[in-house]
């Protein structure tokens, strides 16, 4: 059966579905519950599941994310959510210390399963803390998956698939992409591991994640009009990254950009570029291009369009590249 729903509801749908085929599974967070989410995702669900697996919280994300440690080490299968991603620096220390260590810490004796829902990066002009990329910070930490969908069907597939691992799954979600359509295959979910091909090309390759998925197929189209074949990867597993299908695409195209909103410095460009040097040093026909947000705090309301890769800057790293 194929839906055409939008990445919240796709999000909303699976997180029922959770919640109905496990019955160990809880979601918790702030204004989770009655509201239904700040931005409407788990709308409906306290109302359905109660509030003793659907639970509003008190505004303390180091207090949030400690109850998920608890419920994980005592079989159950949390699903908590910070509000916005910057909300989870204050919860740094309990993610880094305590979720994703308690595995390695027990020997196995006690895994650590719940996925964190963090409604990420930019995109829609809110005040500051409101729209960070946190991913490199957290694909550093040893432990941690890390993945991010561009697009309902995978937002679907993707957290049913996060919820069955055995390790904590930090699940990025583009809030950008919030209100964007498309189908979604509730029986064919397709391949839902390692990065994803979203289009063919041959002249060079756009590697992305999240909301610059969508982007990067724009500037895609763009280009096809001066007969540019690009070919966009999805990245979508940051941790851990699926080297073998983004050096297979570059391999096939010898140029690369990267694409992300995160700031520039030490961000996951810079280890996927260092992937691709390592393994196609001599095969490479350019440098490999990063289009990537400033070193700077990301900004608030619409500065934030001059911070955020745009259609314009990305297509400047393409001509770079193909000009080299």
């Amino acid at each position: 059966m194929t839906e055409q729903l939008s990445t919240q509801k796709a999000i909303n749908t699976a997180l029922r579905d959770i919640l109905a085929d496990d019955a160990k599974s809880l979601v918790f967070g702030e204004d989770v519950g009655k509201l239904g989410g700040v931005f409407r995702v788990t709308d409906g669900l306290q109302t359905e599941f109660g509030a003793h697996r659907v639970i509003d919280t008190p505004l303390a994300e180091s207090g949030i994310l400690g109850m998920a440690a608890g419920l994980a080490m005592a079989g159950h299968r949390p699903i908590p959510e910070v509000q916005f991603d910057g909300f989870a620096y204050p919860a740094m220390n309990q993610i880094i210390s305590q979720i994703a260590r308690t595995n390695y810490r027990s020997r196995g004796a006690t895994p650590m399963q719940m996925v964190l829902r963090i409604p990420s990066y930019g995109g829609i002009r809110a005040p500051e803390l409101h729209g960070e990329s946190i991913e490199a910070t957290l694909a550093h930490v040893p432990g941690l998956k890390v993945v991010s969908p561009s697009n309902p069907h995978q937002a679907y597939h993707l957290l049913r698939r996060a919820h069955e691992m055995p390790d904590p799954v930090m699940f990025m979600e583009p809030k950008s992409r919030y209100w964007n359509r498309g189908d979604v295959d509730f029986e064919n979910p397709g391949d839902l591991e390692g990065s994803l091909v979203a289009r063919e090309g041959e002249d060079l390759t756009i590697i992305a994640w999240g909301a610059m998925v969508a982007r990067s197929l724009e500037v895609a189209e763009l280009a096809a009009e001066d007969d540019v074949s690009i070919e966009v990867v999805d990245a979508r597993w940051l941790k851990p990254l699926d080297e073998d299908g983004l050096v297979a695409s570059v391999a096939k195209t010898g140029r690369a950009v990267i694409v992300h909103e995160a700031p520039r410095t030490a961000g996951l460009g810079a280890e996927i570029g260092q992937l691709l040097t390592e393994r196609l040093w001599g095969k490479l026909e350019a440098p490999v291009e990063r289009v990537t947000g400033y070193d700077v705090p990301t900004p608030a309301g619409d500065l934030e369009d001059e911070y955020i890769p745009s259609i314009d800057r990305i297509l400047f790293g393409v001509q770079r590249s193909l000009e080299y």
